[in-house]
């Protein structure tokens, strides 16, 4: 239905931004959008439109405003594009959609603020949501920078020694007729195929890659893919907390809108992007709709914790859902960050003493035919 932009007046229910940031996906293409309009727009644009349409200001004056203040010339001419369409009779989210600019979850939410009148309410969930992701990328980025940079030089590393140092002193042992020992030969024999063991690897990661873009979205690949993701140490326990802060958020912003709990499940199944909650979504619903507790129907799924469990268990009795999953979605974004950091601080250690390890195993395979070298010289 199109939006009526005389009638969009202030709304005097809309929730204070005091909540810490949650977070979302990282791992989802929502991450991923157009060169035209990055994250750190939308969190302005979401902003100053949220902000003008509680202020009492119609639609068509405030896409106006947005547009003159805009410094980049792509986005005026987005944002009248935009109002042009909506004159011509078409929603706002319809307006968004075919822009093809932003994803599902950007405009499936503006259609239900359109539809409930809180458009001004879900603007400013979507500001916050691109807010979080913003603030859970810089985390992501400043924690891997350090251990990608060192990897980097580790690879490096082992690729002079095996291939320049390693043939050096083996070139020294042959000119003596002796016995190695075991550490050294199998060493130098490493080095010998070295080259073929990089271009395995490679084929390997190449071969992983064009695997994930074709079965990339087959339910059993998903199944096993997300099920190996979950068993690794740590970061399966901080790849569960995103996306069930994910969830959490997702479903804070579609019951505060007024959206039945059914068709809520139904668009966080649309948008949430990991399979063991994807996968589990129809048969809550199902048993929603045959009259068991929401907590209930969750309880049936290994993938959703105790606590989150229980949680919900509460809200449901005094009826307070959408408070609740905006409290769990901080609560798991405060876990998150903490995770995230604690990540830093043993990735850092743990890479210096492989590279020790790494470095002084080969100068050690290297250096202790020299501590005998007069019975390599002797034959003995």
């Amino acid at each position: 239905m199109g939006i009526d932009i005389s009638k969009i007046h202030k709304n005097t229910n809309v929730k204070t931004e005091n909540k810490s940031s949650s977070v979302g996906d990282f791992f989802s293409q929502e991450l991923s959008f157009s060169k035209k309009i990055g994250a750190k727009e939308k969190v302005v644009l979401y902003k100053d439109l949220s902000t003008l349409l509680n202020a009492g200001v119609d639609f068509k004056t405030a896409l106006e405003i947005l547009a003159n203040q805009q410094k980049k010339k792509h986005l005026k001419e987005l944002i009248l594009e935009l109002k042009s369409k909506i004159v011509k009779g078409k929603s706002f989210y319809e307006a968004l959609e075919n822009t093809g600019l932003f994803s599902s979850y950007e405009y499936f939410s503006i259609k239900i603020g359109e539809e409930t009148k809180k458009l001004d309410t879900v603007l400013l969930e979507l500001h916050k949501y691109f807010k979080r992701q913003i603030k859970l990328r810089k985390q992501i980025i400043s924690v891997i920078t350090y251990p990608s940079f060192v990897l980097v030089l580790t690879v490096g590393v082992l690729y002079f020694m095996l291939t320049y140092v390693v043939p050096m002193f083996k070139s020294i042992f042959n000119q003596f007729d002796g016995d190695l020992p075991a550490l050294t030969k199998n060493i130098i024999v490493l080095s010998e195929k070295f080259p073929t063991i990089f271009v395995g690897i490679l084929v390997v990661v190449i071969t992983s890659m064009f695997l994930f873009k074709i079965y990339g979205q087959n339910p059993s690949f998903r199944n096993i893919k997300s099920k190996i993701i979950l068993k690794i140490p740590f970061f399966g326990k901080l790849v569960k907390m995103v996306y069930l802060a994910r969830y959490c958020q997702f479903l804070d912003l579609l019951l505060t809108s007024k959206t039945s709990l059914t068709e809520s499940l139904d668009m966080v199944k649309k948008m949430i992007g990991f399979y063991p909650i994807e996968s589990s979504i129809d048969p809550i619903r199902n048993d929603v709709i045959k009259g068991i507790p929401f907590a209930a129907a969750m309880k049936k799924h290994k993938i959703y914790e105790y606590k989150l469990i229980s949680m919900v268990e509460v809200a449901e009795e005094i009826n307070e859902l959408d408070t609740m999953f905006s409290r769990l979605a901080d609560e798991y974004d405060e876990e998150v960050e903490h995770k995230t950091k604690m990540i830093g601080v043993i990735l850092e250690p743990l890479i210096i003493i492989v590279i020790g390890l790494i470095v002084g195993l080969i100068m050690v395979a290297m250096y202790a035919p020299m501590f005998d070298l007069s019975k390599i010289i002797n034959g003995n």
